[in-house]
């Protein structure tokens, strides 16, 4: 017996806005069986006692001292900018309705 019928499939379908042919609908109500059928043979596993892991080595993840750094100077950072005024960007405006001021 299938896990997962056709109203369901057209269901998920609808709401990730996919259209599916008939032939589409049966091939992916066949494969999501599939997948929950998978699952479910997952869910039987005995995993009393084992450690959650998020990987399967061990991996080590070098942290550098945090520590505060000069800042760039304002010139430099504006150097290349197509416009500018002073030190700051000036950029187009992009919200409508906004009154300049």
């Amino acid at each position: 017996m299938s896990r997962i019928s056709q109203d369901e499939v057209l269901r998920i379908a609808e709401l990730a806005r996919l259209l599916l042919s008939e032939d589409e609908t049966q091939q992916m109500t066949r494969d999501l069986d599939q997948v929950l059928d998978y699952v479910a043979a997952l869910a039987s596993v005995e995993t009393e006692g084992v450690e959650p892991t998020a990987h399967v080595l061990p991996l080590e993840t070098p942290l550098r001292e945090d520590r505060a750094a000069a800042g760039m100077d304002p010139e430099l950072a504006v150097s290349n900018a197509p416009d500018r005024e002073g030190t700051a960007f000036v950029v187009p405006k992009v919200i409508e309705g906004e009154e300049e001021g």
